[in-house]
């Protein structure tokens, strides 16, 4: 069985410099008590990857405004004018993936895969700097797996073993990213006895989680 601990103790365990994944879709699905408590505690020079960097004062977007972001690999930033400043002034580097692909490349990495090939960007400036792979005379775009340090996901139920389920379109990409961090941190709306969480109802299993995060007072 697993501890629930503080947001703030959890904060504590992500080293300045860090490699996060983030989930969530313009921040429904995200972990916003995690999200906060980063905040808090000053982080710096954190890598965030994540579908968007959310609106401002919402989400990830705290992080970016609070400048806890050194650079973000994302599938947009459209709705988030502060990261558009930032990385127009050169404070934060930003790489865009197509979304299916930072989706892919994410699920990849935690399926030990090598990498995808997609033709999502080929021929455009998006591919520029990538690695080409010819198959029986047709190219594919290489794209390699994404890690992280850590991944910081909600769900809306767990147990205490970490067994986790999430609700409707806030799954998004929590259930992926739980599988490519290193250290996976793990938000819930409630926190149920071992057992109370149905074995088809479990979309991420606790062996893969190594946090619980306390719930709200």
């Amino acid at each position: 069985m697993k501890r629930a601990i503080s947001p703030t103790a959890a904060a504590a365990l992500i080293p300045d410099g860090a490699t996060i994944m983030i989930g969530g879709f313009m921040a429904v699905g995200s972990p916003h008590r995690l999200i906060d408590a980063l905040v808090a505690a000053d982080k710096r020079n954190l890598t965030i990857i994540a579908n968007d960097t959310g609106l401002p004062g919402v989400g990830i977007g705290k992080l970016i405004a609070a400048g806890c972001v050194a650079k973000v690999i994302a599938s947009h930033i459209g709705l988030n004018p502060h990261t558009q400043k930032a990385m127009i002034a050169g404070e934060i580097e930003v790489e865009l993936v197509p979304q299916g692909t930072l989706a892919e490349r994410i699920r990849a990495a935690g399926y030990g895969l090598g990498g995808v090939l997609t033709k999502t960007g080929l021929g455009t400036i998006a591919a520029e700097g990538q690695r080409v792979i010819d198959i029986d005379g047709d190219p594919w775009l290489y794209a390699p797996p994404l890690f992280a340090d850590f991944a910081l996901v909600a769900a809306e139920r767990a147990d205490y073993n970490g067994n986790l389920s999430y609700q409707l379109t806030a799954t998004n990409f929590n259930p992926v990213m739980a599988m490519a961090g290193r250290i996976v941190i793990c938000e819930s709306r409630e926190i149920l006895p071992v057992g109370a969480v149905p074995p088809d109802s479990v979309d991420t299993p606790g062996v893969l989680v190594d946090h619980l995060i306390e719930r709200a007072v």
